[in-house]
């Protein structure tokens, strides 16, 4: 391992060095079990990052999921199960099959038509396997409202999509009126499922505006941390607590916390 070494290749020395007889006890002891967790976690930091936008982080929190597929791929090559280069190679020979438009002489008109190509593409990799679901392959772990969305990019994809804007709208109104029904009955397991259906038309009309759900509410929980943390600010200055005061007077507290904003 030398300072003149491509970055990439020197990185992937480190990573096999820190794994090796004479490396970190810590790093040599992880299993593709172990790291799970550290691969959800740094992922999301990395989100969090981007948010931010801080280029010093975003590139920091970059390198920390690198680390994580690093690792990865290393495991895998002590169990001779493939290297980094095989998943570089399979990667770039999917990137390629995939856009025909960019790397052959397909034609397209706009991103729609790519996404149907791309799955067109894909089924056909499957060998046109009918058993095997086009929302196959969406991780059930992923949160609620973000794997909502891609399952109902997937079916759009395929044809299976509202046409008009007040149709989605008219859903979202469908579903409160059975949810109204379902509380006017007491029923709490019905109440539970109508809220359900209610969230996931939400976020079928997230994604025909083109709004990212997830991003949606977690800018919305943000906003609402900071205000209700603005609130508490108020508050303590009058040296009182939250659970002295009344609704009326919290509210009053939080639309001043509005205005200042």
């Amino acid at each position: 391992m030398t300072d003149d070494q491509p970055a990439m290749d020197r990185l992937v020395d480190v990573i096999r060095r820190l794994r090796g007889p004479d490396g970190c006890p810590w790093d040599r002891e992880q299993t593709l079990e172990s790291l799970r967790p550290y691969l959800i976690e740094e992922a999301y930091e990395l989100l969090e990052a981007v948010e931010s936008g801080d280029p010093a982080k975003h590139r920091e929190e970059l390198g920390d999921v690198l680390l994580q597929i690093l690792l990865h791929a290393q495991i895998r090559d002590e169990q001779s199960d493939f290297n980094l280069e095989d998943v570089v190679d399979q990667l770039t020979e999917k990137l390629i099959r995939r856009h025909p438009h960019v790397f052959g002489d397909v034609q397209v008109d706009g991103a729609q038509e790519v996404l149907k190509n791309w799955e067109t593409i894909k089924a056909r990799e499957r060998n046109q396997r009918r058993s095997e679901s086009v929302v196959h392959g969406i991780p059930a772990a992923l949160p609620a409202l973000q794997r909502a969305q891609r399952i109902q990019s997937r079916a759009a994809r395929v044809g299976f999509d509202w046409e008009h804007e007040d149709d989605v709208l008219d859903k979202i109104h469908e579903e409160i009126d059975e949810l109204r029904v379902e509380l006017d009955r007491c029923d709490a397991q019905r109440s539970a499922e109508e809220v359900g259906d209610l969230l996931f038309s939400i976020v079928n009309f997230c994604r025909f505006r083109k709004i990212d759900a997830e991003g949606a509410l977690r800018h919305a929980t943000t906003k609402f941390v900071t205000r209700f943390q603005g609130v508490e600010r108020r508050v303590h200055a009058e040296d009182r607590e939250m659970s002295d005061c009344t609704l009326a007077e919290l509210d009053a507290h939080w639309d001043a916390v509005k205005r200042e904003e």
